[in-house]
């Protein structure tokens, strides 16, 4: 099991949502993906549609400033 990160800090919705899932398809089931994003749009919606399409969300962290983390596990 890896860890792999995605940093999506400049981009808005949908493109967060888009990014996130195309780097999920990529990564081998049972990995973790560790995406950091902003406040608002794309905290209050990623958590959310990973959990809709399967994903698991293993955590949601606040880092600094307006940057926060949330957790993914890529399911088995």
């Amino acid at each position: 099991m890896a860890t792999h990160v995605l940093d999506i800090t400049n981009e808005h919705c949908p493109m967060t949502l888009v990014k996130t899932k195309l780097k999920l398809a990529q990564i081998p089931a049972g990995d973790i993906l560790e995406v950091l994003l902003t406040e608002g749009e794309p905290l209050n919606n990623l958590p959310r549609s990973a959990r809709e399409q399967g994903y698991n969300v293993l955590d949601v962290s606040h880092v600094e400033g307006k940057i926060h983390k949330v957790t993914i596990q890529k399911s088995v």
